[in-house]
């Protein structure tokens, strides 16, 4: 059963000798939340009192201007970052499309690298090796597959990134915002893909600027100002509160059937 519990969750980088103005702007819109200084130490209150719940079923939107913490919460989520103070407890397994070409390597082949990123998005390294045919089938890579990826186009190495990434099917499926790749032929059956993660996923959360995409794949959102959270409740609420529209879609989704 998936679930996800945060309590009182804070994420706070502090930064040494950075007592320049220009400095904390630009942490401010690479990291968001609020910055406070003390002598030559600048922190980054990046995440502040989180509480947040989720059981199987759920469908959470995160919305929120740029800086205002959607990243940083999505990493505490995926287990990259862990609560300065507070505590976060994620239970199933998580499948997180924020870098989806992180840790591979542009001088091993196609195939190495479906293992290498397999393994990182746990897969064991048999089950990588067993499906090299069938991620290499979907990313529509052909004789490149035993090439070093540096030969590859930009297209061919994201299509094999996305094949590679949504192989497996997770009980937590973390994303920031729909990923399209490809030209229109792929982008439609990179498009089915997703949806069928989703739909397999016990929590999904999806941090978006699109209310369209908000409201055809989320049932609850949260706004974060800040570093924190100032409304949590029905996603069409969540979109106004955050001052857009709510769209009239029909969402073409399932409910979860994840366990």
């Amino acid at each position: 059963m998936a679930s996800i519990i945060l309590e009182n969750a804070c994420v706070e980088f502090p930064i040494y000798n950075a007592r320049g103005r220009s400095i904390r702007r630009n942490l401010m819109a690479r990291v968001g939340g609020s910055v406070a200084a003390d002598g030559d130490v600048v922190s980054v209150n990046a995440l502040k009192n989180i509480n947040l719940r989720l059981t199987n079923g759920d469908r959470l939107g995160l919305l929120g201007h740029n800086g205002a913490g959607k990243s940083t919460l999505l990493r505490v989520l995926s287990g990259a970052y862990e609560p300065s103070s507070g505590t976060a407890e994620i239970e199933g397994a998580v499948s997180s499309l924020l870098d989806i070409t992180m840790g591979m390597d542009p001088e091993m082949s196609g195939a190495e690298n479906i293992v290498l990123r397999g393994a990182i998005i746990g897969m064991t390294i048999p089950e990588a090796r067993e499906r090299i045919p069938e991620i290499a089938e979907f990313a529509e890579i052909g004789d490149f597959l035993d090439l070093p990826m540096r030969t590859y186009s930009s297209g061919m190495n994201l299509r094999l990134a996305f094949a590679i990434s949504t192989a497996i099917r997770p009980d937590i499926l973390l994303m920031d915002e729909l990923i399209s790749v490809g030209d229109a032929a792929f982008a439609s059956k990179a498009r089915q893909r997703v949806q069928e993660l989703i739909a397999s996923a016990g929590i999904l959360v999806l941090a978006s600027h699109d209310p369209k995409s908000l409201l055809e794949y989320c049932t609850r959102g949260i706004v974060m100002e800040h570093g924190q959270i100032v409304f949590d409740g029905p996603i069409e609420e969540a979109i106004v509160r955050h001052g857009m529209e709510v769209p009239e879609i029909k969402k073409e989704v399932p409910a979860a059937t994840g366990a």
